[in-house]
């Protein structure tokens, strides 16, 4: 199976770098049928030059701005079997391409793969509050999946699809902005094959969005959207701020 990694990236200069090596370092001397897309959206820094400068990455631009619009671009421009949507903060974790890669082969009737996100810059109150979160998720996700049987559970920035259930669904719905496109993906892949969400799939990721809109804050925005979306199948939440024009300068 040959594995597309999609990498949506808007003012991702600090962070670009070091995804892409984790990426090619997993790859590296695995003998994988590969290729790495960068989706430049509407970037105003160095993200795409630096992107540029890796080998065997490709970098396309989207001008339309939002992760959505993004996503459907590196996809749609992918040929891989199996889709990779890796956000451009995120760092592989140890065996994670094998794990995907396993996972899928045996399980001919799986078409999603999702894992959380562990907050590799957060302090560790917001840590400890993420791990709690994504327990809780995980109840809430297998009774939905297989109490309710009416959807699934995925999270955005650490998700692999088959191409052809993408295909099937039309891809990504460009009409949400950011909340919820995840869990759209979910709802709409959950009737095409089975969407699993695995704890044994972790990334490290930027806690960025916590220290700018808090803990509490964002996790109760990411929870109703999640049940907006099963429930009504829209999002509650219709717009989200670019935490990077307010973030703090890095030093």
């Amino acid at each position: 199976m040959k594995l597309s990694f999609v990498i949506p990236a808007h003012n991702e200069a600090v962070t670009i770098g070091c995804c892409l090596e984790a990426i090619l370092r997993q790859l590296s001397g695995a003998g994988i049928e590969h290729e790495l897309i960068v989706v430049d959206n509407v970037s105003t820094d160095e993200t795409a030059a630096i992107a540029g400068r890796y080998p065997g990455v490709t970098v396309i631009r989207e001008s339309r701005k939002g992760i959505t619009f993004a996503r459907q671009a590196g996809f749609l421009h992918s040929r891989g079997d199996l889709v990779a949507n890796i956000d451009a903060d995120a760092i592989l974790t140890a065996g994670w391409v094998q794990t995907v890669l396993r996972e899928f082969s045996a399980d001919t009737g799986l078409v999603c793969l999702s894992g959380p996100q562990v907050y590799y810059d957060a302090p560790w109150f917001t840590r400890i509050g993420a791990y709690l979160f994504y327990r809780v998720a995980f109840l809430a996700y297998l009774v939905l999946r297989f109490v309710l049987r009416s959807g699934s559970m995925v999270q955005g920035g650490n998700f692999v699809c088959r191409r052809a259930a993408l295909e099937a669904i039309g891809g990504f719905d460009t009409t949400i902005q950011f909340y919820g496109e995840d869990t759209d993906i979910a709802q709409r892949l959950h009737p095409v094959g089975r969407v699993r969400f695995s704890l044994r799939l972790p990334v490290y990721a930027s806690g960025r969005r916590f220290a700018v809109e808090g803990l509490a804050a964002t996790g109760l925005r990411y929870a109703v959207n999640f049940f907006w979306i099963v429930i009504f199948g829209r999002p509650f939440t219709r717009v989200s701020r670019d935490i990077r024009l307010l973030e703090q300068p890095r030093a």
